[in-house]
């Protein structure tokens, strides 16, 4: 099934269960207002959740509606938590080599991941806004999972049990801020602003044999100003699943229902397949001509990602973001 959230019924917005076309829907309020009060009671609400979804699907759910995504925000327009790992190597390989620096071997057996936003999330069709274009403003197109209640330390096996949603993230963030935000030792703040959901999450029977392994299998697609810009495989080259990471970030701590987790910037070794974020291009730019050629986003550009299926059907609806310039106060 397909869930999203209306912008209505306050800040967490309103729960509907959306049709596999994306193009219906139908709320979910007599099961549960919202996704996050449905993600803390999965168990009972999944499954009359999943009888609404076959509902429409046949054309006997009342109350459904022709639905514009422009009506949806994220559909966890904000979470208890989001962390982000870093799960493919070949980003992380190709960025450290660039400044000269080796890949420690920890990264090949230990995953990275950080603390990220999560206070509020932008819609899918909502703009992205930077104070100053100098910032070095990115795109990072990225899978994520939502957890129902993780209990800590938890082995991967254990984890796979409770990934229960997937969705995709525009992942923003302020690449010129980075590096003295790192010197400090301390980790990103300013450096990532707020990151935009896909329009609906898809709970993970619905990806068919694409889910496997605990990785989506389908190429991860990006386009900015309406241009090509990559479309690496998701399901190749990810060093470390999502029941892994899941696991990882239970290691000394439960997960609250509605966590979400992140793969990190989907790379692959074939760079023929294009980039996920512009830190990439401009790397492997470096790397091949000695000098990055293409410049970060501007006010104006627009960038759009999205997955497709085997059909060439849109699984998660598309995250189109418009870059704009945020006014002082």
């Amino acid at each position: 099934m397909k869930l999203g959230s209306l912008k209505e019924g306050g800040r967490d917005g309103t729960l509907v269960v959306v049709s596999r076309d994306l193009a219906r829907a139908v709320r979910a309020e007599g099961i549960a207002p919202t996704l996050q009060r449905a993600l803390e009671d999965w168990s009972n609400a999944a499954p009359r959740l999943n009888a609404l979804a076959q509902a429409l699907e046949v054309g006997d759910a009342e109350g459904a509606f022709e639905l514009d995504l422009a009506q949806l925000a994220a559909p966890l327009p904000r979470a208890f938590e989001f962390v982000d790992g870093s799960a493919y190597l070949p980003h992380v390989e190709r960025v450290r080599r660039a400044r000269g620096a080796e890949v420690p071997e920890s990264f090949y057996t230990d995953p990275l991941m950080y603390q990220a936003t999560s206070a509020g999330f932008l819609g899918p069709r909502e703009p992205v806004r930077v104070v100053s274009e100098e910032h070095g403003i990115d795109l990072e197109a990225e899978i994520v999972v939502i957890t129902d209640d993780v209990p800590m330390a938890v082995t991967p096996a254990q984890a796979a049990g409770h990934i229960q949603l997937i969705g995709l993230v525009n992942d923003v963030s302020l690449r010129n801020l980075i590096p003295g935000e790192l010197a400090k030792g301390f980790g990103f703040l300013q450096s990532k602003p707020r990151s935009a959901l896909s329009p609906v999450f898809v709970t993970p029977d619905e990806l068919g044999d694409a889910w496997r392994e605990n990785k989506l299998h389908r190429p991860l697609l990006t386009h900015v100003n309406g241009e090509w810009f990559g479309a690496p495989e998701a399901g190749v080259d990810m060093q470390f699943d999502f029941a892994q990471l899941v696991a990882h970030a239970a290691r000394t701590r439960p997960l609250s229902a509605g966590t979400i987790v992140g793969s990190g910037t989907i790379a692959n070794q074939d760079t023929a397949r294009g980039a996920s974020c512009f830190a990439e291009k401009r790397t492997v730019e470096a790397l091949e001509h000695g000098a990055p050629r293409t410049p970060f986003m501007a006010f104006g550009d627009t960038v759009r990602i999205e997955m497709l299926d085997a059909e060439g059907r849109s699984i998660f609806g598309a995250i189109e973001q418009r870059i704009e310039q945020q006014p002082l106060p």
